[in-house]
């Protein structure tokens, strides 16, 4: 039979834990506190980049030529800044891993393509920049995959690459007025497609798990609500193409309303800039002179 535990026993232990119970509470009120700051920190670094992109589209938009393109460079410089450094950031630490440091993500990868379509205002970059950054960066904006705070580098990084990328996808559209072609849709997916079967493969050879194509991330985001894997890619591949045919939508629309081809396209290839009165028509340095038209 066992032997009664001894009074001065069964004490301890309640003592016990009410002695790490203020202890308990206090940790778990600075991490609440640690969340919040950092939340109000990422929320208000993003409304800021916004709120400068919507005042930067604005000015674009009123005061087309030299100062909008500059604004353009501007932005394109930072963001491939912001690319460089996520990439030096990792080799100085030491922390470059061939299984988690490529820039294989699809928002490293946009910010590439936006910096150089800021840069160029080539046509078929601009597609790009503007269908992943609405359709897909903007989702990784509002649900980060974030692990630090304000102000560790890492937090500016992935601000100001993904808020960037939704920046200048809708700086260089709405801005720029340098419209998706006809068929921009399908050749977006195509070229995603393709990109996407690139990194499945990287990461079959590797283990790693680049665009969230073997499981999901460990922090809330959208891929968590349609479905386990492998379900969620296809159910993400099918958001993604929703997404785009309504981003295409105004345009679709003013090019029934026009009779056909919207009146400012360009060659393929190159990026359309649409003449407005009172103001002298922005070239691009891939558009020749030739393939502008000037609306009715």
């Amino acid at each position: 039979m066992r032997g009664a535990a001894h009074p001065s026993a069964r004490h301890s232990v309640p003592a016990a834990i009410a002695s790490a119970l203020p202890a308990a509470i206090a940790s778990a009120k600075r991490e609440r506190l640690s969340a919040v700051l950092h939340s109000a920190a990422y929320d208000t670094t993003v409304v800021a980049m916004v709120v400068v992109g919507i005042a930067s589209t604005l000015f674009a938009r009123r005061r087309p030529g030299p100062g909008a393109r500059w604004v353009a460079r501007v932005l394109g410089a930072l963001l491939l800044a912001d690319a460089a450094s996520w990439i030096g950031a990792q080799v100085a630490a030491g922390r470059f891993s061939p299984r988690t440091s490529l820039p294989l993500a699809l928002c490293d990868v946009a910010a590439v393509v936006a910096g150089v379509a800021c840069l160029t205002r080539w046509g078929l970059l601009v597609e790009l920049t503007y269908f992943w950054g609405l359709a897909g960066t903007l989702q990784a904006l509002v649900t980060p995959d974030l692990n630090v705070g304000f102000p560790h580098l890492e937090f500016f990084q992935y601000v100001v690459g993904h808020a960037g990328i939704v920046v200048a996808a809708v700086y260089l559209v709405a801005g720029l007025r340098i419209y998706p072609r006809p068929h921009a849709v399908p050749r977006v997916l195509a070229i995603t497609a393709a990109y996407t079967a690139f990194v499945g493969l990287i990461d079959g050879l590797t283990g790693a798990d680049y665009m969230f194509l073997r499981q999901p991330p460990a922090n809330w985001t959208l891929l968590k609500v349609l479905g386990p894997w492998p379900w969620y890619v296809l159910s993400a591949a099918g958001v993604g193409i929703v997404l785009c045919l309504v981003l295409s939508v105004p345009f679709r629309l003013g090019s029934t309303r026009r009779g056909g081809s919207s009146p400012e396209h360009a060659e393929a290839g190159s990026p359309r800039v649409a003449q407005v009165p009172g103001h002298p028509t922005e070239l691009s340095p891939r558009q020749p002179a030739a393939t502008l038209r000037t609306e009715a």
